[in-house]
């Protein structure tokens, strides 16, 4: 399979979601590794790694997750390679 590149960009609203929870004292390792990866794309092509995308799910799935830090880990995991076929 090929991994093909995403052009998803992370928008103000997601970067400033980032923002919040990369400064907020109570949020999770994962949710502050998915608003990272959120934060690193702002206005470039880079896309969400591995690492990123397992933290941004785990942020999702977890009832503790703020919802600024569910939007930074949405926001990242729209931004992972696509994997389409060959």
């Amino acid at each position: 399979m090929a991994t093909r590149r995403t052009s998803e960009r992370t928008s103000s609203k997601a970067a400033s979601a980032a923002s919040k929870t990369l400064r907020n004292p109570k949020a999770s390792r994962a949710a502050k590794s998915a608003a990272g990866s959120a934060l690193a794309q702002t206005g470039n092509a880079k896309v969400t790694g591995p690492k990123a995308a397992s933290a941004a799910s785990k942020a999702l799935r977890s009832p503790g997750t703020s919802k600024t830090g569910k939007s930074a880990a949405g926001s990242a995991l729209t931004q992972r390679p696509n994997k389409g076929k060959k």
